[in-house]
């Protein structure tokens, strides 16, 4: 695991978007005519990366063109025309302003007629791009990847999971305010559909994220907090902020510092 410390949110989104657009690179020189394949999420926490993305495309400097995406989850019962959809949110705020094709964009449907054989097709329609190759990520207050909240299984796949209290009244501030109207369910990718990913980058920003990276990074492997599952994969990075990095051990925190320090400015990537 690698554990990247930015000073603040801006500088989080110019890293974590300019290590994006490395692989991205990496794997177009490589030669290979599959597509790079990119698991994104929703939320607040990569709104920064999607814009730095968007600068870089519109620069020139990368193209989404030979790129397919897998979002992480989408809330039952919403048609994707919904302004609360995931759908509408991926659109609004990141697909409608680069070069993607739309034909490479994949959500689940909020709306299928059969949850169980949407979540099916959709882990198969992964397998069948050649797998993804980097999934971006955030965490909750909780510690949970995408909808997987605690307690869900670290061996789970795309499924539909009921939604927590807690998770409808943090989400209600996108819909008014108003509890009743947050989905009481959603379709979401696994914990063990993210770990089959190669690489794994993970945004945890603002001090509300500080107690679930401690247990990401110092915590033992518990389905309490599915963050911690990521310690067991092969190639994770979590980009943080200072403000997140709050109940880090002080030998912890130095640790990263150091063997990062050649690693902070994005400029170098």
């Amino acid at each position: 695991m690698r554990v990247i410390i930015e000073p603040d949110y801006d500088k989080l989104s110019q890293w974590a978007a300019r290590y994006i657009a490395r692989r991205m690179k990496e794997h177009e020189r490589s030669g290979g005519s599959r597509p790079f394949v990119l698991g994104l999420p929703t939320g607040s926490s990569p709104l920064g990366t999607y814009r730095e993305l968007i600068k870089l495309c519109r620069s020139g400097y990368i193209s989404f063109r030979n790129v397919i995406t897998f979002n992480m989850d989408e809330y039952v019962g919403l048609p994707r025309d919904h302004e609360q959809s995931y759908w509408t949110f991926m659109h609004r705020n990141f697909f409608d302003h680069i070069d993607i094709d739309p034909a490479n964009t994949h959500t689940q449907h909020g709306t299928a007629e059969t949850e169980d054989k949407e979540c099916t097709k959709y882990e198969e329609m992964i397998a069948e791009s050649g797998g993804i190759d980097l999934f971006l990520g955030g965490i909750g207050a909780d510690g949970h990847i995408a909808f997987n909240e605690p307690f869900s299984s670290l061996s789970s796949r795309t499924r539909v999971k009921d939604l927590t209290y807690d998770t409808k009244v943090m989400n209600s501030r996108f819909f008014g305010g108003n509890i009743a109207s947050v989905p009481s369910k959603a379709l979401t990718v696994g914990v063990q559909t993210v770990l089959d990913a190669r690489e794994v980058m993970i945004l945890v920003n603002g001090h509300a994220k500080a107690r679930a990276l401690r247990h990401t990074v110092e915590g033992g492997v518990s389905q309490a907090w599915t963050c911690s599952a990521l310690q067991m994969h092969r190639r994770v990075i979590i980009v943080c902020d200072e403000p997140a990095c709050g109940e880090l051990k002080v030998d912890t925190y130095r640790y990263f510092r150091s063997i990062e320090q050649a690693n902070l400015d994005p400029s170098s990537l």
